[in-house]
């Protein structure tokens, strides 16, 4: 049965909780003074209504940098094995986090928590690659991120992060200071730019290998 398709919800989208503001702005500051980091096309992410961003992933970086330019909160789907008992889990609840077993193949409580998040017109922060690339390339995408956006049919904001591999990869005990960081947000991907129907075979692995060529095609921010 397929998950019926969240409404556009309120007029105005979420607002910023206290925390979530004051992490987002320690995370801006933190990256404009270590990285001297920009972003551009932050026009293009949606102002209201429910909306999934699709970036790369090169580093731990990449969940704060993408969230601290935007306009509005958005929720974030980490590693479930992050939360431990103590102030990191207290942590994550107020930074939206959504956790996700990435172990099992097909968590379907985070799905549920991802519709949950879709139908309070919230935007959620997804990475098709799954996992944190080990040399700097752009990984295949997992079906995963197509069957999110077959199920929700909401516009999909593909993002790219430049810099970051390079001053936190996978592995590093510390952050490169001084390595310029970027995000560039692209234009919204709607349903039918990204979705070639159900009657399609492999109709999630064609929807996961079109966001992710919409994420390879976007330049850095300089350009």
């Amino acid at each position: 049965m397929n998950t019926p398709a969240p409404t556009t919800g309120p007029d105005e989208a979420p607002a910023f909780t206290w925390f979530y503001a004051l992490a987002f702005y320690a995370a801006r500051t933190f990256f404009q003074t270590l990285s001297r980091a920009e972003a551009v096309g932050v026009e293009n992410v949606p102002r209201t209504g429910p909306f999934l961003l699709a970036s790369n992933h090169a580093s731990f970086f990449d969940p704060p940098l993408l969230g601290c330019f935007l306009p509005r909160p958005i929720c974030y789907t980490p590693r479930k094995t992050l939360w431990k008992p103590g102030p990191m889990s207290w942590m994550l609840n107020r930074l939206k986090c959504i956790p996700v077993d990435r172990d099992s193949g097909h968590d379907i409580g985070a799905f549920k928590r991802v519709f949950a998040a879709l139908a309070a017109s919230e935007g959620v922060l997804v990475f098709p690659e799954g996992t944190r690339t080990r040399d700097g390339r752009l990984q295949p995408p997992h079906r995963g991120v197509g069957l999110l956006a077959a199920r929700y049919g909401v516009p999909v904001v593909p993002a790219r992060v430049f810099g970051t591999y390079e001053t936190f990869p996978r592995g590093a005990a510390w952050p490169r200071p001084f390595i310029r960081l970027g995000v560039r947000y692209g234009a919204p991907l709607l349903p039918a730019a990204y979705d070639p129907g159900p009657r399609v075979p492999l109709r999630y692995e064609t929807i996961a290998e079109r966001i992710m060529a919409a994420i390879a095609a976007l330049p850095p921010p300089e350009i």
